[in-house]
C-alpha cells in the first residue's frame, strides 16, 4: 500500500509518500479501506517531535472508510461496511487495521469524510462539556479555538443543550461571523481583543461557567480569567504549543476546577460509555442534527500540503487526506 511516511520528526518536509507493507488483520481486528483521513492536531505534534512507534512511520489517529476484511473473531463488522475508526497511529494510509472495538459503523448514506470527523472531535466536545465539564442548561460557555474540530462541534453541542450564552474565540471575524450558523452567540477575536475582559462584559462582569480550551498556555490563563466563581474549564490540549507552563493558581480565588480532558484515555478505560456516547453523535450526525465541516481535502501524495496548512492556523473545521 501507499502512505505518508517519515523517518525522522520535524517540519511538515519530513513526510515521503512510499510503497510499504500492507498491515496485518488479527483474529479480532478488521481491515480497512482508508477512504478519508482526518488530520488531527496531536498528529501534528506526533508529527514534530512525538515517538516513532513504527519505521518508517505513519502518523494519525482517525480515518473513515470500508471494511474489506475481518479477522475470525469479529462479530459485531462486516466486509463492505462503511466504519468511523480511531488508533494509536496509522491513519495516513492506504489502509489501516485496527480492533473491532476501535471501529464505529455509520450509515451507508455518510460520507466517509464526514466519518473521518467524528470519533475524536465529537467525542471530545462531548466529554469536555458533559462527562467533565458538567454542563446544565442555562449556563454560559467559552469554546476557546471555536474554528478548530472540536471547537466546531463544542458550539454545535453547547448550544443543542440548552446553554443560554455561547462564546467562542477565532483569529479573524471572518471565522467569528461563519460560526454563528453553527450555534455562536458572541465571538471574540482574539488576535485584537483581551478575550477575559470581552467575556466578563458580555456576560455582565459575571463569567462563564464552563470553558473548553484545546489551545493550554497563556490562553488557559485567559480561560481562568473567564471564569465565574465556581467555574469550570475542561483543558484538552496545548495547540498552542508553548513550552512555558500556564500560571493557573488564580483559579483558586474563584474555587474553581480544571478537569484534564483525553478521549484516548477514556476509549481505553471506558469503552461501553464512550461508544455509547459516540454511537449516538453518529446517529445524530447522519439525522442531520449536527454538522461535521470540512475546509480542505488534500490528496495523501501531499500530506506535507495538509500539515502546512494546518499549521498556519487558517482551517475552519476538519482538514482531510484522501488516497
Amino acid at each position: 500500500m501507499k502512505a505518508a511516511v517519515y523517518y525522522s520528526t520535524g517540519g511538515p518536509e519530513v513526510f515521503r509518500y512510499e510503497e510499504v507493507a500492507d498491515p496485518v488483520i488479527r483474529d479480532s481486528s478488521v481491515l480497512i479501506q482508508v477512504g478519508a483521513v482526518g488530520i488531527q492536531g496531536g498528529d501534528v505534534l506526533n508529527r514534530q517531535g512525538g515517538a516513532l512507534a513504527s519505521n518508517p512511520h505513519i502518523v494519525g489517529y482517525q480515518v473513515g472508510g470500508v471494511v474489506i476484511a475481518t479477522g475470525p473473531k469479529v462479530t459485531t463488522l462486516q466486509v463492505g461496511q462503511k466504519v468511523a475508526a480511531t488508533m494509536a497511529f496509522g491513519s495516513h494510509a492506504e489502509l489501516v487495521s485496527v480492533p473491532e472495538t476501535s471501529a464505529f459503523a455509520v450509515p451507508d448514506s455518510m460520507s466517509v469524510h464526514d466519518a473521518a470527523g467524528i470519533p475524536i472531535e465529537f467525542g471530545t466536545a462531548d466529554d469536555c462539556l458533559f462527562e467533565f465539564g458538567g454542563l446544565q442548561a442555562g449556563e454560559t460557555v467559552l469554546i476557546q479555538a471555536g474554528a478548530s474540530g472540536v471547537g466546531l462541534a463544542a458550539i454545535q453541542l453547547a448550544k443543542q443543550a440548552g446553554a443560554s450564552m455561547v462564546l467562542a474565540t477565532a483569529s479573524s471575524d471572518d471565522r467569528l461571523d461563519r460560526l454563528r450558523e453553527y450555534g455562536l452567540d458572541h465571538g471574540i477575536n482574539y488576535s485584537n481583543t483581551d478575550v477575559a475582559a470581552q467575556v466578563m462584559r458580555l456576560t455582565n462582569g459575571k463569567g462563564v461557567n464552563l470553558v473548553v480550551d484545546s489551545v493550554g498556555g497563556k490562553t488557559l490563563e485567559g480561560s481562568i480569567a473567564s471564569l465565574a466563581y465556581r467555574g469550570r474549564v475542561s483543558w484538552v490540549g496545548r495547540a498552542g504549543r508553548e513550552e512555558q507552563a500556564p500560571e493557573i493558581w488564580p483559579i483558586m480565588m474563584k474555587n474553581g476546577s480544571i478537569h484534564g480532558v483525553f478521549l484516548g484515555a477514556e476509549l481505553a478505560m471506558n469503552p461501553v460509555r464512550t461508544r455509547t456516547m459516540i454511537e449516538g453523535l453518529i446517529a445524530r450526525i447522519a439525522a442531520g442534527q449536527l454538522t461535521v465541516v470540512t475546509d480542505k481535502v488534500f490528496p495523501l501524495a501531499e500530506a506535507e500540503a495538509a500539515h502546512r496548512y494546518i499549521e498556519s492556523r487558517q482551517a475552519f473545521g476538519r482538514v482531510l487526506l484522501v488516497p
